[in-house]
């Protein structure tokens, strides 16, 4: 195993994941809930929040396979995934400027901010079967979790602190407390990425002369591997259970706080539950790289997914600070596990000379999927006027996409990866 690009790999995930933590699930909720939505009717504020994040999440998904694509052809991951997280880095600082009424300016920076996080994903996702090999791919994928836990963990406790006990910092309020914490997401993001732009190195590709622009060769080659998904039926199998259960996970970390201030639990109390989540996750982001080796990676997943159903059904009857903490717990016995699991699940599978490209289309399968649920969420909310009852549309994907999973056969889909990639090799070598 290369240990240094390892290495500098998943101090991304450290880095990135305060992103995840502090703007995404924990302090922006709250803070675009209170702050930025003043004024608004409550159930609106959550909708409105709702349609940012599905807003958000088409835009990637309609990017990310054709990113993935001129990534490899123009062997420049590297240079995409340094732009989208700038990007991201950016967005992050200038929601230092959102004030009271101010939620359509904080939905744009929240959507600019997504797509730099997520779009830069794509090609970080891609490098992993580049830094690992297939028989420690479960085990880096599950450390790079627990990296990201470990790094938005201790960034979400410094800004709750920031938040709580503003004067330690020499600020006048809470106020400028959560405005300095949204700084220090974009600061953290860039110093722990300098390792992953000096150190991992892209795998060279014979030079090709190019002679169509990289949008069109990217069009061209999403159309040459739709066409070509038919040879990998165990992979797509997969991402189509992906597509469904990944769908319940991302509504659950996007939407669990507001949900929570919706219903009357004090904001300190959901951040407080965010940060035990991240360091509840950290061990068990371990377990799950360990039992993948145990019982196989797709049994491990299975395991996940069934406590999730649980979390859902759990949710529903939420009415209390307490309550939320457990489930907080129990999101993170499964919540790094699933994640880390279905990415190298998915990176066995996609053929050894066309990681951007499909990591693309995990991305697509992702994204379009997010899409859903948060819309669900948020559209049954503003129906009824509650969105106690938009939790449990979770319930459908999570059982979908159990049966989905029941059905792919990952060994199967190893070989099919394999055969193709043997077979282009041919060609190439008879030419």
């Amino acid at each position: 195993m290369k240990k240094k690009p390892v290495w500098s790999w998943m101090l991304y995930d450290f880095g990135n994941s305060a992103f995840a933590t502090t703007i995404m699930a924990a302090v922006l909720p709250v803070f675009y809930y209170d702050v930025a939505a003043k004024g608004v009717q409550d159930s609106l504020a959550t909708s409105y929040w709702g349609y940012s994040q599905s807003i958000a999440v088409l835009i990637v998904a309609v990017l990310a396979p054709i990113l993935g694509a001129i990534g490899d052809y123009s062997a420049a991951k590297k240079k995409f995934l340094m732009f989208f997280a700038f990007m991201g880095m950016i967005a992050s600082v200038l929601l230092a400027f959102v004030g009271e009424g101010d939620y359509i300016f904080a939905s744009i920076l929240l959507i600019v901010g997504t797509i730099g996080f997520s779009g830069s994903n794509v090609f970080y996702d891609a490098f992993l079967p580049e830094v690992a090999e297939e028989d420690t791919m479960d085990k880096v994928s599950a450390w790079g979790f627990a990296f990201g836990y470990i790094g938005g963990g201790v960034l979400l406790a410094i800004n709750l602190l920031m938040i709580m006990k503003y004067q330690w910092f020499g600020l006048p309020n809470a106020l400028a407390g959560t405005h300095l914490a949204f700084i220090s997401v974009g600061v953290w993001w860039l110093v722990f990425s300098i390792p992953l732009f000096k150190n991992v190195v892209e795998e060279k590709k014979l030079k090709t002369k190019r002679t169509q622009s990289y949008a069109s060769i990217g069009f061209k080659r999403i159309g040459r591997t739709l066409k070509e998904l038919n040879q990998f039926k165990q992979l797509l199998l997969f991402l189509f259970a992906f597509w469904l259960f990944n769908d319940g996970i991302s509504t659950i970390i996007k939407m669990a706080t507001i949900y929570g201030r919706d219903i009357g639990i004090d904001s300190t109390a959901l951040i407080t539950a965010l940060l035990i989540t991240q360091f509840v996750g950290i061990p068990f982001a371990f377990l799950f790289g360990w039992l993948a080796e145990k019982i196989t990676a797709k049994r491990a997943l299975m395991l996940a997914l069934f406590i999730y159903l649980i979390i859902v059904g759990l949710g529903y009857f939420m009415s209390s600070a307490l309550h939320f903490y457990i489930l907080a717990i129990c999101v993170g016995f499964v919540q790094g596990g699933a994640q880390s699991l279905s990415r190298s699940i998915f990176g066995k599978m996609v053929p050894g000379d066309r990681h951007g490209e499909f990591f693309g289309f995990y991305g697509i399968s992702s994204k379009f999927a997010a899409i859903f649920g948060p819309f669900a969420f948020a559209l049954v909310g503003q129906i009824t006027g509650s969105s106690r009852l938009g939790i449990l549309s979770l319930i459908v994907f999570f059982l979908g996409g159990m049966i989905l999973l029941k059905m792919v056969d990952v060994e199967k889909g190893i070989q099919e990866a394999k055969d193709h990639t043997d077979s282009k090799h041919e060609v190439t070598i008879h030419s």
